[in-house]
């Protein structure tokens, strides 16, 4: 998703409906790869939920604080943090409030949504609402470049993800 002032990688917003804990993190770990990539800048994962840092024990929010977890462990070079919610993963002034020992520090560049319901909304509401112009969905995990595009995609659009799929 790139805005005006900022680039995000949102991930899954295609593919996965309901994943696991291992994928959630396995989808984290291609995401912070394909971003140093393709930005050359240190990824900054956030693991996102309703919850933040245990607001909440409801089984969910446990899922993304344990894919969050097992990323980190397999991953310790990689800044990442969760679960936590948006504002707190984006806003400096609102992760001091509630996620004051958080590394992001309200700073993320990668955002791990809990399931596909959460990634594809929001990255539809990035793009119809706030601007953003939404390049993808690149699938990662496979032996080659693959990408995806909506039935609403514009022309701008197939060359964006075109040129992405060349790149990876």
């Amino acid at each position: 998703m790139t805005f005006p002032e900022y680039v995000l990688f949102y991930a899954d917003c295609a593919v996965v409906p309901s994943p696991t804990v291992e994928q959630l993190s396995d989808i984290a770990a291609m995401t912070a790869v394909h971003y140093k990539k393709l930005t050359n800048n240190n990824p900054k994962v956030a693991f996102l939920s309703f919850s933040t840092k245990g607001s909440s024990a409801h089984q969910d929010a446990k899922k993304v604080n344990d894919a969050c977890t097992l990323f980190k462990s397999n991953y310790p070079h990689i800044i990442a943090d969760g679960e936590l919610q948006l504002d707190a993963a984006l806003i400096p002034q609102i992760a001091q409030k509630k996620a004051p020992e958080s590394p992001l520090s309200g700073d993320a560049n990668i955002l791990i949504f809990p399931d596909l319901d959460a990634g594809n909304i929001a990255y539809k509401i990035s793009e119809r609402l706030a601007g953003a112009s939404a390049i993808g969905p690149i699938v990662q995990g496979l032996n080659k470049p693959y990408c995806d595009l909506s039935r609403g995609c514009s022309m701008e659009d197939i060359i964006d993800v075109a040129l992405i799929c060349m790149s990876m």
